[in-house]
């Protein structure tokens, strides 16, 4: 018990940021515990999420929620197939009264952005995002421009309907830290749902409710404990042996690369500290898996027709792998 209270101490910040993100988000999200839990994850560990699932399963209340909680500028695009990279990133605008260009800032500028149904903006504009995702910056005319520290991306997509929509290239999908599925809430859940809406009337204004924010201090601070999380040398040969066994599983015609074994370390150690500890087990590696490497493995189109899919395979990759002793 000793041991776990130092560990407690040592992600202070992490686990408060964690416990209350889930009250406050609570208050106007019924369920969707992982689906908060991971995007509190992705900002903390500084990258970008893609989530998936149907319409109406509150992934952009969610989005929206969570930056009012963390205290964050939010915006929002919607993508759509006539997008230009202008809309997203801002243009220089010529002054008759001054003769001079003058740059207008796009939505981009901000800290917390969500792209809903990014796959519906033309390749041309979806470069454009994820450029300004991995430099955390824009270059108009010759001049960058730097994003907030605080630059978060969430993007939308969804996974049933694909007619005049442009999917993501596998490079451009290897920029995402983690990819949430979002599924249907159970029945209790969406009987919750129900009955707020029907208490809030026709016309539920649920920005109304309000969330108590966290500080930036406190921001910095779980970034820092996430950076301190201690990892021993057998959990970095066991991360980096799963990551390997995707480019070698016979289900599998594109494994996980490089990028993916660092991402996945970063998520292991954000799961860590979720749970209270500053160091890694093999467990979080099991827990981060999922989410950091659907998205980056391509199977053979034999095990498709079979039934697989990319959670399935992981976990079969998993079970196959040796634990550290």
């Amino acid at each position: 018990m000793t041991e776990i209270l130092e560990s407690n101490s040592e992600v202070r910040a992490v686990l408060s940021i964690f416990e209350r993100g889930k009250a406050e988000l609570g208050k106007i999200i019924s369920g969707q515990t992982e689906l908060i839990e991971q995007a509190i994850l992705t900002f903390l560990c500084g990258g970008h999420a893609l989530v998936e699932g149907v319409p109406g399963v509150a992934k952009t209340m969610t989005v929206k929620t969570l930056a009012r909680f963390l205290a964050l500028d939010f915006r929002r695009i919607q993508g759509t197939p006539d997008m230009m990279p202008a809309d997203i990133l801002g243009t220089s605008v010529f002054s008759l009264k001054t003769s001079e260009f003058t740059f207008h800032r796009g939505p981009v500028f901000t800290q917390f952005l969500l792209a809903d149904e990014i796959n519906r903006m033309p390749p041309r504009t979806q470069a454009a995002l994820l450029e300004s995702m991995e430099e955390r910056q824009v270059t108009i005319d010759g001049e960058t421009h730097a994003l907030d520290d605080f630059f978060t991306v969430f993007a939308t997509q969804n996974p049933l309907e694909f007619e005049g929509t442009y999917p993501l290239p596998e490079a451009q999908l290897d920029r995402f830290l983690i990819k949430i599925r979002v599924s249907y809430p159970s029945a209790g859940e969406e009987r919750t749902v129900l009955e707020r809406h029907h208490a809030k009337g026709d016309t539920p204004q649920f920005e109304a409710i309000e969330i108590a924010g966290v500080s930036a201090q406190d921001l910095v601070a779980a970034r820092r404990e996430l950076r301190a999380v201690r990892v021993e040398p057998a959990l970095f040969d066991y991360l980096l042996a799963v990551v390997r066994r995707t480019r070698e599983w016979p289900a599998i015609t594109l494994g996980a690369s490089p990028r993916a074994a660092a991402n996945l370390l970063i998520v292991a150690k954000a799961c860590a500290a979720k749970d209270g500890r500053d160091f890694l087990i093999p467990d979080d590696v099991k827990q981060a898996a999922l989410p950091c490497l659907r998205h980056r493995i391509i199977l053979k189109a034999e095990a498709e027709l079979e039934g697989f899919d990319p959670d399935r395979v992981l976990a079969d990759v998993l079970a196959a792998t040796p634990l550290p002793k």
